[in-house]
Protein backbone atom coordinates (compact mmCIF):
# COMPACT_ATOMS: atom_id res chain seq x y z
CA UNK A 1 0.00 0.00 0.00
CA UNK A 2 1.34 3.46 -0.88
CA UNK A 3 1.31 6.29 1.65
CA UNK A 4 0.62 10.02 1.15
CA UNK A 5 3.25 11.81 3.13
CA UNK A 6 5.71 10.24 5.56
CA UNK A 7 5.71 6.46 6.01
CA UNK A 8 4.35 5.42 9.45
CA UNK A 9 6.78 4.90 12.31
CA UNK A 10 7.69 1.24 12.77
CA UNK A 11 8.75 -0.57 15.92
CA UNK A 12 11.33 -0.12 18.70
CA UNK A 13 8.75 1.09 21.29
CA UNK A 14 10.39 1.78 24.65
CA UNK A 15 9.30 2.89 28.13
CA UNK A 16 11.90 4.98 29.89
CA UNK A 17 13.14 4.27 33.38
CA UNK A 18 11.36 6.14 36.22
CA UNK A 19 12.65 9.69 36.72
CA UNK A 20 12.66 11.42 40.12
CA UNK A 21 11.75 15.10 40.01
CA UNK A 22 14.36 17.55 41.28
CA UNK A 23 12.97 20.79 42.74
CA UNK A 24 13.30 23.71 40.30
CA UNK A 25 14.84 21.53 37.55
CA UNK A 26 13.42 21.35 34.01
CA UNK A 27 15.94 19.07 32.19
CA UNK A 28 16.19 15.30 32.79
CA UNK A 29 18.11 12.42 31.18
CA UNK A 30 16.09 9.62 29.60
CA UNK A 31 17.32 6.03 29.99
CA UNK A 32 16.07 2.53 29.25
CA UNK A 33 17.66 -0.15 31.38
CA UNK A 34 20.21 2.37 32.64
CA UNK A 35 21.35 3.27 29.12
CA UNK A 36 20.75 6.71 27.62
CA UNK A 37 18.19 6.78 24.79
CA UNK A 38 17.59 9.45 22.17
CA UNK A 39 14.13 9.73 20.55
CA UNK A 40 13.97 10.83 16.93
CA UNK A 41 11.97 13.93 17.99
CA UNK A 42 9.49 15.17 20.61
CA UNK A 43 6.71 14.05 18.27
CA UNK A 44 7.83 10.47 18.74
CA UNK A 45 7.05 10.50 22.47
CA UNK A 46 4.17 10.19 24.93
CA UNK A 47 4.94 12.06 28.14
CA UNK A 48 2.68 12.11 31.22
CA UNK A 49 3.29 14.73 33.92
CA UNK A 50 1.06 14.68 37.01
CA UNK A 51 -1.33 12.38 35.11
CA UNK A 52 -1.70 14.74 32.13
CA UNK A 53 -0.29 14.00 28.65
CA UNK A 54 2.05 16.80 27.60
CA UNK A 55 2.03 18.50 24.23
CA UNK A 56 5.29 17.92 22.32
CA UNK A 57 7.46 20.96 21.52
CA UNK A 58 5.23 23.34 23.54
CA UNK A 59 5.22 21.48 26.87
CA UNK A 60 8.60 19.80 26.41
CA UNK A 61 11.45 19.52 23.95
CA UNK A 62 14.16 16.90 23.44
CA UNK A 63 17.83 17.12 22.55
CA UNK A 64 19.64 13.81 22.32
CA UNK A 65 18.79 11.91 25.51
CA UNK A 66 17.67 15.06 27.42
CA UNK A 67 14.02 16.03 27.87
CA UNK A 68 13.39 19.65 28.94
CA UNK A 69 10.01 20.72 30.25
CA UNK A 70 8.63 24.19 29.44
CA UNK A 71 8.98 25.19 33.10
CA UNK A 72 10.92 23.96 36.08
CA UNK A 73 9.35 21.10 37.98
CA UNK A 74 8.97 21.34 41.71
CA UNK A 75 8.76 18.98 44.61
CA UNK A 76 5.50 17.05 44.38
CA UNK A 77 5.43 16.92 40.58
CA UNK A 78 5.44 13.37 39.17
CA UNK A 79 6.70 12.23 35.77
CA UNK A 80 4.31 9.31 35.34
CA UNK A 81 5.92 7.85 32.19
CA UNK A 82 7.87 8.69 29.09
CA UNK A 83 6.98 6.37 26.23
CA UNK A 84 9.19 6.52 23.12
CA UNK A 85 7.23 5.54 20.03
CA UNK A 86 10.23 4.56 17.92
CA UNK A 87 12.18 5.80 14.95
CA UNK A 88 11.11 5.61 11.33
CA UNK A 89 11.99 2.16 9.90
CA UNK A 90 13.87 1.23 13.11
CA UNK A 91 12.72 -2.28 13.97
CA UNK A 92 14.83 -2.42 17.10
CA UNK A 93 16.56 -5.59 18.34
CA UNK A 94 14.77 -8.84 17.37
CA UNK A 95 13.82 -11.14 20.21
CA UNK A 96 15.90 -14.29 20.73
CA UNK A 97 15.05 -17.07 18.31
CA UNK A 98 12.91 -14.91 16.03
CA UNK A 99 15.32 -14.58 13.08
CA UNK A 100 14.98 -17.65 10.87
CA UNK A 101 17.04 -18.76 7.88
CA UNK A 102 14.22 -17.61 5.59
CA UNK A 103 14.66 -14.05 6.90
CA UNK A 104 18.31 -13.89 5.79
CA UNK A 105 18.95 -12.45 2.36
CA UNK A 106 20.99 -14.29 -0.24
CA UNK A 107 24.75 -13.83 0.31
CA UNK A 108 24.08 -11.95 3.56
CA UNK A 109 26.53 -14.09 5.57
CA UNK A 110 29.85 -12.83 4.23
CA UNK A 111 33.42 -13.80 5.10
CA UNK A 112 33.72 -10.54 7.01
CA UNK A 113 30.65 -11.45 9.09
CA UNK A 114 32.06 -14.89 9.82
CA UNK A 115 35.34 -13.26 10.76
CA UNK A 116 33.88 -10.62 13.08
CA UNK A 117 30.61 -12.01 14.39
CA UNK A 118 31.20 -15.69 15.21
CA UNK A 119 31.59 -16.12 18.95
CA UNK A 120 33.58 -18.95 20.57
CA UNK A 121 32.54 -19.21 24.21
CA UNK A 122 32.85 -15.61 25.40
CA UNK A 123 35.68 -14.60 23.07
CA UNK A 124 35.01 -13.15 19.61
CA UNK A 125 36.87 -14.71 16.70
CA UNK A 126 39.03 -11.72 15.76
CA UNK A 127 40.84 -13.00 12.68
CA UNK A 128 40.01 -15.33 9.83
CA UNK A 129 42.17 -18.37 9.00
CA UNK A 130 45.62 -17.33 7.86
CA UNK A 131 45.48 -19.11 4.51
CA UNK A 132 43.79 -21.91 2.61
CA UNK A 133 45.63 -24.54 4.70
CA UNK A 134 43.46 -23.69 7.72
CA UNK A 135 39.79 -24.29 8.42
CA UNK A 136 37.40 -23.88 11.36
CA UNK A 137 35.83 -26.68 13.39
CA UNK A 138 33.62 -26.70 16.47
CA UNK A 139 35.00 -28.71 19.40
CA UNK A 140 32.52 -29.01 22.29
CA UNK A 141 31.10 -25.59 21.46
CA UNK A 142 34.50 -23.94 21.05
CA UNK A 143 35.51 -22.73 17.60
CA UNK A 144 39.05 -23.78 16.69
CA UNK A 145 41.37 -23.34 13.76
CA UNK A 146 42.88 -26.55 12.32
CA UNK A 147 45.97 -26.59 10.15
CA UNK A 148 45.14 -28.84 7.19
CA UNK A 149 48.80 -29.87 6.91
CA UNK A 150 48.39 -31.79 10.19
CA UNK A 151 45.78 -34.15 8.76
CA UNK A 152 46.43 -34.34 5.02
CA UNK A 153 47.90 -37.64 3.91
CA UNK A 154 46.39 -39.39 6.93
CA UNK A 155 48.52 -37.35 9.32
CA UNK A 156 51.83 -38.54 7.82
CA UNK A 157 54.40 -35.75 7.89
CA UNK A 158 57.60 -37.76 7.35
CA UNK A 159 58.43 -40.48 4.79
CA UNK A 160 61.99 -41.35 3.77
CA UNK A 161 63.91 -44.15 2.03
CA UNK A 162 67.60 -45.04 1.96
CA UNK A 163 69.40 -47.78 0.04
CA UNK A 164 72.67 -49.64 -0.28
CA UNK A 165 74.54 -48.46 -3.39
CA UNK A 166 77.27 -51.15 -3.67
CA UNK A 167 77.46 -54.93 -3.15
CA UNK A 168 79.35 -56.42 -0.21
CA UNK A 169 80.09 -59.96 0.98
CA UNK A 170 79.59 -61.52 4.42
CA UNK A 171 78.22 -60.09 7.65
CA UNK A 172 77.57 -56.48 8.57
CA UNK A 173 76.56 -55.26 12.03
CA UNK A 174 75.53 -52.68 11.03
CA UNK A 175 75.52 -51.96 7.31
CA UNK A 176 77.72 -48.91 7.72
CA UNK A 177 78.85 -47.60 4.32
CA UNK A 178 77.74 -46.95 0.75
CA UNK A 179 74.32 -45.68 1.85
CA UNK A 180 72.27 -42.95 0.20
CA UNK A 181 68.80 -41.45 0.29
CA UNK A 182 66.89 -42.64 -2.79
CA UNK A 183 67.29 -40.07 -5.55
CA UNK A 184 66.29 -41.69 -8.84
CA UNK A 185 63.79 -39.73 -10.93
CA UNK A 186 60.27 -40.21 -9.56
CA UNK A 187 61.43 -40.99 -6.03
CA UNK A 188 60.92 -38.46 -3.28
CA UNK A 189 61.03 -37.38 0.35
CA UNK A 190 58.31 -36.10 2.69
CA UNK A 191 59.42 -33.86 5.55
CA UNK A 192 62.94 -33.45 6.92
CA UNK A 193 64.04 -37.05 6.54
CA UNK A 194 66.46 -39.26 8.44
CA UNK A 195 70.13 -38.52 9.04
CA UNK A 196 72.78 -41.24 8.90
CA UNK A 197 76.32 -41.68 10.24
CA UNK A 198 78.28 -44.96 9.91
CA UNK A 199 75.05 -46.90 9.53
CA UNK A 200 73.31 -45.31 12.54
CA UNK A 201 70.06 -43.61 11.58
CA UNK A 202 68.72 -40.67 13.62
CA UNK A 203 65.06 -39.66 13.53
CA UNK A 204 64.23 -36.02 12.72
CA UNK A 205 61.39 -35.85 15.25
CA UNK A 206 59.72 -37.81 18.00
CA UNK A 207 56.70 -39.95 17.18
CA UNK A 208 55.55 -43.43 16.29
CA UNK A 209 57.62 -44.57 13.29
CA UNK A 210 57.22 -47.54 10.94
CA UNK A 211 60.66 -48.87 9.94
CA UNK A 212 61.08 -51.44 7.14
CA UNK A 213 64.15 -53.38 5.99
CA UNK A 214 64.37 -55.24 2.66
CA UNK A 215 67.55 -57.30 2.16
CA UNK A 216 68.38 -58.79 -1.23
CA UNK A 217 71.38 -61.11 -1.69
CA UNK A 218 72.62 -63.82 -4.03
CA UNK A 219 74.68 -67.04 -3.67
CA UNK A 220 76.53 -69.43 -5.99
CA UNK A 221 75.54 -72.87 -4.68
CA UNK A 222 75.77 -74.76 -1.35
CA UNK A 223 73.61 -74.45 1.79
CA UNK A 224 73.66 -70.83 2.91
CA UNK A 225 71.77 -69.27 5.75
CA UNK A 226 70.86 -65.58 5.88
CA UNK A 227 69.45 -63.35 8.63
CA UNK A 228 68.40 -59.66 8.37
CA UNK A 229 67.72 -57.61 11.51
CA UNK A 230 66.48 -54.20 12.67
CA UNK A 231 68.19 -53.13 15.89
CA UNK A 232 67.19 -50.20 18.10
CA UNK A 233 68.84 -48.30 20.93
CA UNK A 234 66.89 -46.29 23.49
CA UNK A 235 69.99 -44.99 25.31
CA UNK A 236 72.22 -44.13 22.31
CA UNK A 237 74.49 -47.01 23.31
CA UNK A 238 73.31 -50.61 23.51
CA UNK A 239 71.23 -52.07 20.64
CA UNK A 240 68.44 -54.65 20.79
CA UNK A 241 67.04 -56.62 17.86
CA UNK A 242 63.36 -55.70 17.40
CA UNK A 243 62.67 -57.33 14.01
CA UNK A 244 64.28 -60.27 12.21
CA UNK A 245 63.85 -62.32 9.05
CA UNK A 246 65.57 -65.57 8.09
CA UNK A 247 66.16 -67.41 4.84
CA UNK A 248 67.95 -70.60 3.83
CA UNK A 249 69.19 -71.94 0.49
CA UNK A 250 69.21 -75.76 0.45
CA UNK A 251 71.85 -77.42 -1.78
CA UNK A 252 71.72 -74.64 -4.34
CA UNK A 253 73.69 -75.83 -7.34
CA UNK A 254 73.25 -72.63 -9.30
CA UNK A 255 73.23 -68.93 -8.51
CA UNK A 256 70.20 -68.02 -6.40
CA UNK A 257 68.75 -64.58 -5.61
CA UNK A 258 66.95 -64.34 -2.27
CA UNK A 259 65.03 -61.54 -0.57
CA UNK A 260 64.20 -61.18 3.13
CA UNK A 261 62.02 -58.59 4.77
CA UNK A 262 61.28 -57.36 8.31
CA UNK A 263 59.68 -54.31 9.89
CA UNK A 264 58.87 -52.81 13.27
CA UNK A 265 57.01 -49.86 14.79
CA UNK A 266 59.43 -47.73 16.80
CA UNK A 267 58.36 -45.39 19.63
CA UNK A 268 60.75 -42.46 19.31
CA UNK A 269 60.34 -40.54 22.56
CA UNK A 270 63.75 -38.89 22.35
CA UNK A 271 65.64 -38.29 19.10
CA UNK A 272 69.00 -38.17 20.90
CA UNK A 273 68.66 -41.58 22.53
CA UNK A 274 66.41 -43.58 20.18
CA UNK A 275 68.19 -44.62 16.98
CA UNK A 276 68.08 -47.54 14.57
CA UNK A 277 70.52 -49.61 12.51
CA UNK A 278 70.33 -52.54 10.08
CA UNK A 279 72.33 -55.77 10.33
CA UNK A 280 72.87 -58.93 8.24
CA UNK A 281 74.41 -62.28 9.09
CA UNK A 282 75.33 -64.67 6.27
CA UNK A 283 76.69 -68.20 6.77
CA UNK A 284 79.27 -67.99 3.98
CA UNK A 285 81.32 -64.91 3.15
CA UNK A 286 80.87 -65.68 -0.53
CA UNK A 287 77.20 -64.67 -0.28
CA UNK A 288 76.73 -61.16 -1.62
CA UNK A 289 74.35 -58.47 -0.35
CA UNK A 290 72.93 -56.73 -3.40
CA UNK A 291 73.23 -52.94 -3.71
CA UNK A 292 72.55 -50.45 -6.50
CA UNK A 293 72.70 -46.64 -6.72
CA UNK A 294 69.78 -46.47 -9.19
CA UNK A 295 67.34 -49.14 -7.95
CA UNK A 296 66.07 -50.13 -4.50
CA UNK A 297 67.49 -53.60 -3.88
CA UNK A 298 68.68 -53.56 -0.27
CA UNK A 299 66.86 -50.59 1.24
CA UNK A 300 65.27 -49.06 4.35
CA UNK A 301 61.94 -47.22 4.70
CA UNK A 302 60.99 -44.77 7.48
CA UNK A 303 57.41 -43.46 7.89
CA UNK A 304 56.22 -41.32 10.81
CA UNK A 305 52.68 -42.50 11.63
CA UNK A 306 51.79 -40.02 14.36
CA UNK A 307 52.65 -38.56 17.74
CA UNK A 308 54.20 -40.67 20.47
Amino acid sequence: MAYIGKTPTIGNFQVCDAISVVNNQAAYTMQVGGVNVSPESANHMLVSLNGILQAPTSSFTVSGSTITFASNLVTGDVINFIHILGSVLDLGVPSDGTVTAAKLGANSVTAAKLNNDIISGTTALTSEPADTDEFLVSDAGTLKRIDYSLIKGGGITEADQWRLTTNFNGDASPIASNLERVDTGGQGLLGTGMSESSGIFTFPSTGIWLVKFVHNYFINGDNWYNQARIAVTTNNSSYTTVAQSNNFADNASVSVYISTYCESIIDVQNTTNVKVRFEVSIEDNNATTDGDNNVNKTYFTFIRLGDT
